[in-house]
């Protein structure tokens, strides 16, 4: 196992230089100036000193391998300035710059992590809790009510989109119900307010209900649907029946042997989907006004600020490889027939 993970790992590497050269080729060709957000006094020769300062005027490939560098070296020891009383990067101010807010692209992401991972994180954690039951009582128990309304549950929250269940929540959270009621639901994610106390951890217990909710919904809807169909081809297995055959509750027969096995397609599903919760989440963080990642990418997007659109869409691409390597890595603790060594 230890030599696969090592393989992979290597292998990786030039899946992402591959990678982050296509999404800053795709970025970079779209039209956008640094200069557009600045004020209309400023003179033609010195928009053109501060594209020159930025690098914009650079052969394409001298770009990349500018960006390249500094995303893969100089960005993350900038991370680790001051943990040693010491700064590790390089000297020279070497980092990627936002083209709106002259920021350092790295510090705006880290500042608007700790609420992307949140929501983002206990929505999938509260999906898949939902999920796994609720697909193995359905196959076990192939249409009966219970699965009749599983099934309806989970075909319509993957119908329907996010940013509509995240509006039908406000208005009935948030419009229908009294401010003055327990059941009332802040239609908009403060993400300045830290938990000192209890009153402040119910707000923001009350404040991520209906985002998590939404991601929560939607996680669940598909991962439920597959989580069922995995059981439904091992309850018929051969080994299901030996085991019933020799004395086995069935309580272990269905929550130790089926269940076991039939995790190891939904692995590939839970895995693969960590960067699409992450895409699911810049809708829901612009309906509920969550300022994170997602709220970033799109104001990024809509100020053609080419920097920050390129380093978040690459840490995506670093989330699906590494998550990839995790399924894989999974396969092998869940099913002792797969020996990648």
């Amino acid at each position: 196992m230890l030599t696969f993970t090592i393989r992979r790992l290597i292998l990786a590497i030039p899946t992402l230089i591959f990678i982050s050269f296509i999404i800053f080729l795709i970025v970079k060709l779209s039209p956008s100036d640094p200069t557009a957000g600045l004020p209309l006094t400023i003179p033609p020769e010195v928009r053109e000193q501060i594209r020159e300062s930025l690098g914009v005027n650079d052969p394409i490939f001298v770009q990349y391998f500018k960006w390249l560098k500094l995303t893969v070296w100089d960005e993350p020891l900038h991370m680790f300035d001051g943990w040693f009383g010491t700064e590790l990067a390089p000297e020279g101010g070497t980092r990627i710059i936002s083209y709106q807010t002259r920021s350092p692209v790295m510090d705006l992401i880290m500042q608007r992590m700790p609420q992307t991972l949140w929501v983002v994180g206990t929505s999938y954690i509260v999906g898949i809790l939902i999920a796994v039951p609720i697909g193995v009582i359905s196959a076990y128990r192939q249409y009966s009510w219970f699965d009749q309304i599983g099934t309806f549950i989970s075909m319509l929250g993957f119908s329907v989109p996010t940013f509509f269940t995240g509006v039908l929540l406000i208005v009935i959270f948030s419009t229908v119900i009294p401010q003055d009621s327990m059941f009332w639901l802040p239609s908009v994610y403060d993400t300045t307010l830290e938990v000192v106390d209890w009153d402040t951890f119910v707000q923001q217990f009350k404040q991520m209900i209906m985002p998590v909710m939404v991601l929560g919904l939607f996680n669940a809807s598909q991962i439920s649907r597959y989580m069922r169909a995995s059981m439904l081809d091992n309850l018929n297995q051969d080994y299901v029946r030996t085991a019933r055959a020799k004395g086995l509750t069935e309580s272990v027969v269905v929550l130790i042997h089926v269940l076991r096995n039939s995790m190891i397609p939904v692995v590939t599903v839970i895995a693969l989907n960590v960067p699409a919760v992450f895409g699911g989440a810049i809708i829901t963080e612009q309906v509920f006004k969550v300022n994170g990642i997602g709220q970033l990418l799109i104001i990024a997007i809509q100020a053609g600020d080419v920097p920050v659109v390129q380093t978040v869409s690459f840490i995506f691409a670093i989330l699906i490889v590494l998550f990839n390597l995790l399924a894989d890595i999974l396969y092998g603790v869940l099913d002792p027939r797969i020996r990648y060594d």
